[in-house]
């Protein structure tokens, strides 16, 4: 991988942060350091390798989509303070913009 050239002073300008001459060659240092990590990693061969979608085993995380019994209306009202015609009676909380 040829190294690349990172315009610290141009990124610290359009995310309008005020950087020292310091820190811009700090941040530029620091970014070479990584693009040249990465391309060590890129020297590995990773075709037989499976993709990972979680850094961490995950077992039985999604269940299975199956219908099951549910509440009847009169089951769901049963305990509601207010109720009007089969359903919830709750206080307007939405005034008019008028």
């Amino acid at each position: 991988m040829e190294q690349a050239h990172i315009d610290v002073a141009y990124i610290a300008k359009l995310a309008k942060l005020e950087l020292t001459e310091e820190e811009t060659r700090s941040f530029s240092q620091d970014l070479n350091n990584v693009l040249a990590y990465v391309a060590q990693l890129e020297k590995w061969d990773t075709s037989n390798v499976e993709p990972m979608y979680h850094p961490l085993p995950t077992f039985d995380a999604l269940r299975t989509d199956t219908p099951g019994c549910s509440l009847s209306n009169e089951a769901a009202l049963s305990n509601a303070p207010q109720q009007e015609d089969g359903q919830f009676r709750v206080p307007k909380v939405v005034e008019s913009a008028h």
